[in-house]
């Protein structure tokens, strides 16, 4: 009996060391699988390219505060970003500005400002003016000067205004 004891302890015990054995988790798969997933995205991620604005700092004396703007000549094309962030583009060739209230319309606007009398960015103008109003989005403001040196613009100036100024 006293053996069939001793088996009985000896099973007991062998099955409590299996058991603890057991019960660790092994985290080297987890590991490498979140490895594999990291590695993953840092290669398939599609990384936006950001364009800046190299805009000089502002002085303090008066004269730089306020500056007159002579007339346009006629070989300037202007975009007026208004308060409500619609964009009027308007050229020497044309009477009135043109709206538009989507960036890309813009675009299409300011590429036939600049094709002018010639073909692609042919004998068209080649000065840009920017006028954003005080209320405009930032963005809207941006992707006119964008657009300006999408279709190679040889001149581009940025200029603010307030709602009764123009």
């Amino acid at each position: 009996m006293n053996t069939q004891l001793n088996i009985i302890e000896h099973a007991e015990k062998r099955t409590r060391r299996l058991r603890s054995a057991d019960d660790e988790l092994d985290m080297t798969p987890m590991v490498d699988v979140t490895f594999l997933l990291l590695i993953f995205f840092m290669i398939t991620a599609a990384f936006a390219l950001q364009k800046a604005i190299n805009v000089p700092p502002a002085k303090d004396d008066a004269a730089s505060q306020a500056q007159v703007m002579e007339d346009p000549e006629d070989e300037t094309v202007t975009i007026k970003v208004d308060e409500d962030n619609v964009f009027w583009v308007g050229a020497p060739l044309w009477e009135d500005e043109m709206r538009a209230s989507s960036t890309q319309g813009m675009l299409v606007l300011l590429r036939k400002a600049r094709a002018g009398r010639g073909g692609k960015y042919g004998a068209g103008p080649t000065r840009l003016i920017v006028q954003a109003n005080g209320e405009a989005v930032h963005e809207k403001v941006v992707a006119a000067l964008d657009a300006g040196m999408s279709v190679r613009m040889e001149e581009i100036q940025l200029m603010s205004y307030e709602e009764g100024d123009l």
